[in-house]
C-alpha cells in the first residue's frame, strides 16, 4: 500500500480545498476537480478505471477498509490519513464513512455526440436529485448520453453524484453553454416534452435513431428558444387532474418511448 500522509490541521490547504469543491460549483469549475465520498461510489469509479488525484481515508476507514483501501491507493496521485473529527468537518453526509476521492473533470468534447445515437436532455433542470434519477433511467433503459445546459445544476455536486448511483461516472455527459443551438448543432431530431394538449402524443411518434428527448425545468418547462427551435413537440397524455409530472418521471416516460 502507498505511504499515507498525515493531515491533522483544518488550516491545511487540502482540507480547505476539499470543503470548497464540496458546497461550490464555482470552486469545481475553477479547479477542475470535483469529490466523490463514500464507499460504493468510490468502488464505482475506480471500477470504471477513473484515477483518484488525491484520496483521503479517515483513520477508522483505514483500518476498517483496509482491502478496499490498499485497491483507491493504487490508483491515487496523493494519499491522506485524517482524524475522524477531521473527516466529519469535510464530509457532505451525516454519517459519514470516512472515505473521499478528488478526481479531475473530464470534459466531453460535444462534437462525438453520435448522430445516429439516442440521448436525453435536459434544459435548466435544477434538483440534482431529479438529475441523478434521470441519468439512472437513461442507463437503464440503453440511451447513449445525457446532454444538460450550462445553467441548470451541476452533475459533479455531492448530491447529483449520489443520487445517480455511480451513473454519472459511467455515462456520457455533455454541457452546451447555448443550449437550443446546441441541440441543434448535434443533427438529432429533436422532441420537446411539453404540457400542450395540441403536441403530438409521445406515445405516436415513430422515434428513429438520432433522437433526443428534451426535458424543461421542473418549475417554468422548457424555454422559448428551446421550444421554437425542437423539431417536434410531444406531450405525454394525461387523464388524472394533475397538470404536469415531475420531471425525473416525464424523463422515465420519454425516454421509454424512444427506446422502445
Amino acid at each position: 500500500m502507498k505511504a499515507f500522509n498525515a493531515v491533522t490541521s483544518r488550516e491545511n490547504p487540502l482540507i480547505k480545498l476539499v470543503s470548497a469543491l464540496q458546497t461550490s460549483a464555482d470552486k469545481r469549475r475553477v479547479n477542475g476537480m470535483f469529490v466523490l465520498e463514500g464507499l460504493r461510489i468510490c468502488k464505482d469509479a475506480y471500477d470504471n478505471g477513473i484515477r483518484f488525484d488525491k484520496l483521503i481515508i479517515s483513520n477508522t476507514a483505514y483500518e476498517k477498509y483496509s482491502s478496499d483501501v490498499e485497491r483507491f491507493s493504487s490508483v491515487s496521485d496523493g494519499c491522506f490519513k485524517i482524524p475522524d473529527s477531521l473527516f466529519k468537518k469535510i464530509s457532505d453526509t451525516k454519517t459519514p464513512q470516512g472515505i473521499i476521492a478528488v478526481c479531475k473533470i473530464k470534459k466531453l468534447d460535444c462534437g462525438n455526440i453520435r448522430a445516429d445515437g439516442k440521448y436525453v436532455a435536459l434544459e435548466n433542470v435544477a434538483d440534482p436529485a431529479n438529475l441523478g434519477a434521470v441519468s439512472r433511467t437513461a442507463e437503464a433503459l440503453g440511451a447513449d448520453g445525457i446532454i444538460l445546459s450550462s445553467d441548470g445544476c451541476d452533475p459533479f455536486s455531492p448530491k447529483a453524484l449520489r443520487a445517480s448511483m455511480g451513473t454519472l461516472l459511467r455515462m456520457p455527459v455533455y454541457i452546451f453553454d447555448n443550449f437550443a443551438d446546441g441541440i441543434k448543432s448535434t443533427g438529432l431530431k429533436s422532441y420537446a416534452c411539453v404540457v400542450d394538449s395540441d403536441a403530438v402524443k409521445i406515445s405516436d411518434c415513430d422515434f428513429k435513431n438520432g433522437s433526443v428527448v428534451v426535458i424543461g425545468n421542473e418549475a417554468n418547462g422548457l424555454t422559448d428558444e428551446m421550444k421554437s427551435t425542437a423539431d417536434i413537440a410531444v406531450t405525454i397524455p394525461m387523464t388524472g387532474r394533475a397538470e404536469s409530472l415531475n420531471a425525473a418521471a416525464a424523463a422515465a416516460i420519454a425516454i421509454w418511448e424512444m427506446m422502445k
